[in-house]
């Protein structure tokens, strides 16, 4: 008989042991099992738990009782939060990889969403996890990343049961319940879709994007697309995490933004995870000429620069142009992460223009990213196709030429062995 969906419940017992209590109950009345963890270290939990806090400390490699000695001192908290989530994350890696729980839940504020967090947002896309915080109502990035852990806003302090509380927390169990008992049915669904092939876009690259997404779509891969004004580090870990079968990097705006502290910064290293997974690519320097910034008088004294020849994309985003040398810079990083890639890759160049800021009629029409261009040539290995063509990134032409080049990529990519017995 299949069994009932299972979520885990974890935290803090000893200074919430009544709002844990609670949520247990409307888990337990939602239909579900419950699989209760306590990460207290300061007293006895307020309920028995499944597994109590001096394994998930041990787990950590630590004993509880010199947490619950020294936790009060100089760093005491600190180091009691990062160990216990370390011993919670393995604890709910080896119930997930077991398949004995079906989604995980906590209550925190500023302590327990830390430790909770840690664990919680390193268990995979698709399996359901949810924190319940103080904080989901400030930047949650710190406790996210780029995962898709969920956070409810508790509108109160966790600290105490009542008339808004119970809502809250009510509302919240029943939510992870639900996807607890739809987990098998998603997760079917996810096994059976196409192979997933990530683009990345921004506004004055989406024409030719979404030539190329249709002609994908066509021949029946799905397509995700990521928006090139911080996503890029979202779509670098789906890479990483094996979620995304192929690549065509259309756009890199990010590059630039990364090294002059842009808004568009994705607080890392763009085109690296390709790098290290392998996955069939195809990258083209779309938009990477720019970088920016909000109105225009946000603009640092040191960029609002004649040489910059800053464009007013909007009301709230300026766009900034690079230097000869930063676009030689910009030429020589695209080419050297396509060398390192052991998969295989291809390169294709807009010489009339890298996305629509070059059309006829705008600020940049006619703008010299020849550097750009040559450093690429110079620096690209000798075996790696590069396409050039006298086309905008944007016309049809080069965005056909562009899927063909990855469909060739996509042809030649290492199939998994299939053993003959």
């Amino acid at each position: 008989m299949e069994r009932k969906a299972v979520v885990c419940l974890a935290g803090t017992l000893d200074t919430k042991g009544a709002e844990y209590a609670y949520v247990r109950d409307c888990l337990l009345a939602a239909g579900v099992d419950v699989h209760v963890i306590d990460c207290g270290v300061l007293g006895e939990p307020g309920f028995t738990p499944d597994v109590d806090a001096a394994h998930v400390a041990e787990r950590a490699g630590i004993r509880l009782e010199d947490f619950q000695s020294g936790v009060e001192g100089a760093g005491g908290r600190v180091l009691a939060v990062t160990k216990m989530s370390e011993g919670l994350q393995q604890i709910l890696e080896e119930l997930v990889s077991q398949d004995r729980i079906d989604a995980v839940v906590g209550l925190g504020g500023t302590g327990g969403t830390d430790l909770l967090s840690g664990a919680f947002k390193n268990l995979g896309l698709g399996f359901p996890k949810l924190i319940v915080s103080t904080m989901a109502s400030n930047n949650t990035r710190p406790y996210v990343g780029h995962s898709d852990l969920h956070m409810a806003n508790a509108v109160t302090d966790i600290a105490g049961l009542n008339s808004i509380s119970k809502q809250v927390l009510g509302n919240a169990a029943n939510s992870v319940a639900g996807m607890a008992r739809g987990r098998a049915r998603i997760r079917a669904q996810a096994e059976a879709s196409k192979p997933l092939i990530a683009v990345s876009m921004f506004g004055v690259t989406t024409p030719g994007v979404m030539r190329v997404r249709s002609r994908l779509e066509a021949e029946g891969f799905e397509v995700v697309t990521f928006h090139a004004v911080g996503e890029g580090a979202g779509m670098e870990h789906l890479i990483d995490q094996g979620a995304i079968d192929g690549l065509i990097d259309y756009t890199l705006p990010e590059v630039l933004n990364h090294w002059n502290k842009g808004i568009f910064d994705p607080g890392c290293e763009r085109m690296a995870a390709a790098i290290r997974t392998g996955i069939p690519q195809v990258v083209v320097p779309g938009a990477m000429e720019c970088f920016n910034f909000g109105a225009v008088d946000t603009i640092p004294a040191e960029f609002n620069t004649p040489e910059r020849n800053v464009l007013v994309h909007n009301p709230n985003i300026t766009s900034l142009l690079a230097t000869p040398e930063e676009l030689v810079k910009l030429g020589e990083y695209l080419a050297e992460h396509v060398n390192q890639a052991s998969g295989p890759k291809a390169v294709g160049l807009p010489l009339a223009g890298l996305d629509n800021y070059f059309k006829e009629g705008s600020q940049w029409h006619g703008v010299d990213v020849t550097p750009l261009f040559d450093a690429i040539r110079r620096t690209l290995d000798p075996g790696i196709e590069l396409i050039e063509m006298q086309n905008n990134a944007n016309d049809e032409e080069f965005a056909d030429a562009i899927f063909e080049l990855f469909m060739k990529q996509w042809a030649v990519r290492e199939q998994p062995t299939v053993a003959v017995g």
